[in-house]
C-alpha cells in the first residue's frame, strides 16, 4: 500500500487546487530570488563556509593555524550570511528576481567588507576600546555597515521592523533631549556609529551570539530535516495514528504540524507544508474551509511553542535568562501540551455536533510501511533530545543530529541526495541562515542604542511606576505590547526586543524570570492566529479557499488557550515546573480539567451531554462553564494569586456543575436538534 494519505479520485481535485493555491501564493509572495548559475554558487559556498567556520569555532578545530576571539568569529559570520540579503532578497517586489541587478552585488560586496574588516581587527578593537574611542576611519566604516545593515534589515524583516530599529539606532543621538522617562545619555555621532559595530552591546551582541553558538545548527537541522522527506513522513504518521477517528484530519493537523513547527520555527512556511496535505483532508471529510484553515494555522503556530526545538527563539532565551536550554524545554512542556490540548478539545467537538467521521481505513497509509519508510527521523530526534537534555550539549547537537540523518538517509532510495539535491540543500540552509543572520545583527542595533544610553537600566522603573505598581496591569501593557510588535516582527526579533525593553520591568515587579519570558514570546505568537494581521490564518484561507478574515476569526476561537495559559504560568509559575511538588502536580491536573471545560464552552459541546448551544440558557450555561474551566486552570496560592488551589478548585466545580444542570434542564425541555 502506498504511504500518501490523500489518494483516492475524490481528493485529487481538493489537493490540485490547493497545490495550485500554494504555488500562486509562494509565487506572489515569496521574498526569494531563483539564483542560478554562478550567483546560486557563491551562495552555496558562504553557506558551506558559514557552517565550516561554525564547527570550527565550537569545536577548536584551529582550521585558520590558530583560534579565532569570539568577536572575530561573530563578524566574519555576519560577512559570510548578513551581506547575502541583498544577493537572495529584491528590494521590491517589482525588482528582477531572475538576476542580480549590479546595486545588490556592490551592497552585498561592500557589507562583506565592511564585517569582514571588524573581524580581522578583533583584538585591537578589544584592546583599544574602540567602541568608545574609535579612529576616524573606523567611524567611516561603521556608517556605511550602518546603513547597508538597517537596509539588509528592512529586506529580511520587513518595514515595520526596519522602522523599529532604525529608530531605536539613532536614538543615542537624541537621548539627551527626550522626556523624562525615556531620556538618557547622549552621544555623538562618531560615538553612536562606532558603538554599534565595535561594542560587544551592539550588532554583536546577545541575538548574534546566539546566532552563533546555538541557532546556526538547528537552522541547519531544520533544513536538512525538510530537504530529506520529514514532512511526509509526519504527514503519514499523523494520518496513519489519527486519520481514521472522529475529526481525524483536523488531529492530523495538530500532530503533523506541531511536529514540523518545532523544527522550522515558522508559522508560515509551516502552514505551507503540511496545510498543503491536511487542509483538503479536512474539507473532504466535513469541515467548512475557514474551519480547516483555522485548525491548520493555530497547530502552524504552536509548533514554535512546542519542544524540542521551539524554533530559533528558546535559544537566544537561553542566552538572554543565562540558563541551560534543557531548563527552556522542560519550562515549555506544559504550556504547549495545554494549548494543543485545548486545541484538540474544540476540534472534537466540532466534529462530534456535525457528526463528522475520520478517513476510510483504505484511504490511509500503512502504519507499518510509514515506519519502514521513516523510521530514521524517529532515531535522529531520540539522538537530538538526549545530547540536548541527558549530555546538554546545545551547540553540538543539532550538527551531530545532522550527520547522522544524512548518513542514514544515504541508504534510503527515496530521498537520498545526489549532487543537485545536495545543492538545493546548501541554499534552503542558506536561505534561512541569511534571513536570521540579518535580522538578529539589525536586532542588535537596539541593544546597543539602549546600553550606550543607559536606558536599558531604567525603563523597568518607568514602565512599572507608569503601571502605578499593579502587576496585572503591568502584565496587560506587556501582553498588548507583544501583540502589537509581534505584528510587524517575525516571533524572534519581536521576543529579542521585548527582551530588551519589556521583561525587565515584569520582573522587577516580582514575576520569576523564565515565564515572563515564555510569556512574551507566547504574546508575541499571538499575532500570527489574531486579526488584523494574522498571517498563519490568511496563508492558510489561501489554501482552504475560503474569505481570510473569516480564517482569522476561526483561529481566534480555536486558538482561544494561547491568549490564556501564558497568564496561569506567570502569575504562579507552577506550571512550568517552579514550585513545591504537590502545588505542581496540583496545577497541572486542574489546569487540564480547566482547558478541557473551557474548549468545551467554547465550541458548546460537552461529552456526556452534548450540544448546548441552541437557547439563551445554553448560551448562559456556556459562559458558567467558560469561568469556571478558568478557575480551575489557575494555579492558586502563587504570590500574586490570593486565592489558594483549594479555593479556585472548589468554586470551579461549584460553576462546572451549575452550568452542566442548566444544560440537562433545557435538553429536558426541548428535543435535540442536529445542527
Amino acid at each position: 500500500m502506498t504511504t500518501e494519505p490523500v489518494k483516492n479520485e475524490t481528493d485529487e481535485a481538493e489537493l490540485a487546487k490547493a497545490k495550485a493555491a500554494l504555488a500562486k501564493a509562494e509565487a506572489s509572495e515569496s521574498r526569494y530570488r531563483q539564483l542560478s548559475g554562478p550567483w546560486r554558487m557563491v551562495l552555496i559556498l558562504l553557506t558551506s563556509l558559514a557552517l565550516l567556520l561554525a564547527l570550527n569555532q565550537m569545536l577548536n578545530l584551529h582550521l585558520t593555524g590558530s583560534a579565532i576571539l569570539a568577536n572575530s568569529y561573530l563578524y566574519a559570520l555576519c560577512a559570510l550570511l548578513s551581506g547575502a540579503v541583498f544577493l537572495l532578497m529584491p528590494a521590491t517586489r517589482n525588482s528582477p528576481r531572475d538576476r542580480v541587478p549590479w546595486y545588490d552585488a556592490l551592497m552585498f560586496v561592500v557589507l562583506f567588507s565592511v564585517f569582514m574588516f571588524f573581524s580581522l581587527h578583533g583584538q585591537r578593537i578589544a584592546e583599544q576600546g574602540w567602541e568608545y574611542n574609535p579612529p576616524a576611519h573606523v567611524v567611516w566604516i561603521a556608517a556605511v555597515g550602518w546603513v547597508l545593515l538597517l537596509e539588509a534589515l528592512r529586506r529580511a524583516g520587513g518595514t515595520a521592523v526596519f522602522v523599529v530599529v532604525t529608530l531605536f539606532s539613532i536614538y543615542p543621538i537624541v537621548a539627551g533631549v527626550m522626556p523624562g522617562p525615556i531620556s538618557g545619555f547622549p552621544q555623538d555621532i562618531p560615538t553612536t556609529t562606532a558603538y554599534h559595530f565595535a561594542s560587544s552591546e551592539g550588532v554583536v551582541g546577545i541575538p548574534t551570539q546566539a546566532f552563533g553558538e546555538l541557532v546556526i545548527g538547528f537552522v541547519m537541522f531544520g533544513a536538512a530535516l525538510q530537504f530529506t522527506g520529514a514532512a511526509r513522513f509526519f504527514n503519514n504518521i499523523a494520518f496513519a495514528l489519527f486519520g481514521g477517528v472522529r475529526g481525524g484530519p483536523a488531529k492530523v493537523s495538530i500532530f503533523a504540524s506541531g511536529l514540523m513547527g518545532s523544527v522550522s520555527g515558522s508559522v508560515v512556511s509551516n502552514v505551507l507544508t503540511t496545510g498543503v496535505v491536511t487542509i483538503p483532508a479536512m474539507k473532504r471529510t466535513g469541515f467548512k474551509p475557514a474551519f480547516a484553515g483555522g485548525v491548520e494555522a493555530c497547530a502552524s503556530t504552536g509548533g514554535v511553542l512546542m519542544p524540542p526545538v521551539m524554533g530559533a527563539t528558546a535559544f537566544v532565551m537561553a542566552s538572554f535568562l543565562g540558563m541551560p536550554y534543557a531548563a527552556i524545554v522542560v519550562a515549555a512542556v506544559i504550556p504547549s501540551l495545554l494549548y494543543y490540548f485545548g486545541l484538540f478539545v474544540q476540534i472534537d467537538g466540532y466534529a462530534a455536533r456535525h457528526g463528522l467521521r475520520g478517513l476510510p481505513r483504505e484511504d490511509l497509509p500503512s502504519i507499518r510501511e510509514t515506519f519502514a519508510e521513516g523510521w530514521h527521523y524517529i532515531l535522529v530526534f531520540v539522538v537530538l533530545i538526549y545530547m540536548l537534555l541527558v549530555l546538554q550539549r546545545e551547540a553540538m547537537a543539532p550538527f551531530y543530529a545532522t550527520a547522522l540523518l544524512l548518513v542514514i538517509n544515504q541508504f534510503t532510495k527515496r530521498d537520498r541526495l545526489d549532487l543537485k539535491r545536495l545543492g538545493n540543500l546548501l541554499v534552503g540552509i542558506g536561505s534561512a541562515l541569511v534571513e536570521l543572520s540579518a535580522l538578529l545583527a539589525g536586532v542588535g542595533l537596539i541593544i546597543g542604542a539602549l546600553s550606550v544610553t543607559g536606558l536599558a537600566g531604567t525603563l523597568a522603573n518607568d514602565l512599572v511606576f507608569l503601571a502605578g505598581n499593579n502587576v496585572y496591569v503591568l502584565l496587560v501593557m506587556g501582553a498588548l505590547t507583544s501583540f502589537i510588535f509581534g505584528m510587524g516582527m517575525t516571533i524572534t526579533a519581536c521576543y529579542i526586543f521585548l527582551a530588551i525593553v519589556l521583561a525587565p520591568s515584569l520582573i522587577s515587579a516580582g514575576f520569576n524570570p523564565l515565564a515572563v519570558h515564555l510569556f512574551m514570546m507566547y504574546w508575541g505568537m499571538v499575532s500570527f492566529i489574531t486579526p488584523p494581521v494574522a498571517l498563519g490564518a490568511f496563508v492558510a484561507a489561501g489554501i482552504a479557499g475560503a474569505a481570510p478574515m473569516k480564517v482569522g476569526f476561526a483561529s481566534v476561537k480555536l486558538g482561544a488557550t494561547m491568549y490564556i495559559v501564558p497568564f496561569l504560568f506567570v502569575l504562579n509559575p507552577a506550571l512550568i515546573f517552579n514550585g513545591s511538588t504537590s502545588d505542581i502536580a496540583w496545577a497541572i491536573i486542574t489546569a487540564f480539567i480547566g482547558v478541557y471545560l473551557a474548549g468545551c464552552a467554547l465550541e458548546g459541546y460537552l461529552g456526556g451531554v452534548g450540544d448546548f448551544r441552541r437557547s439563551p440558557i445554553g448560551w448562559l450555561a456556556r459562559l458558567v462553564l467558560a469561568v469556571g474551566g478558568i478557575m480551575l486552570a489557575m494555579p492558586g496560592g502563587g504570590e500574586h494569586i490570593q486565592y489558594s488551589h483549594i479555593q479556585l478548585t472548589a468554586g470551579g466545580l461549584a460553576l462546572t456543575a451549575i452550568a452542566v444542570l442548566m444544560v440537562r434542564a433545557t435538553r429536558r425541555a426541548e428535543p435535540a436538534v442536529t445542527t
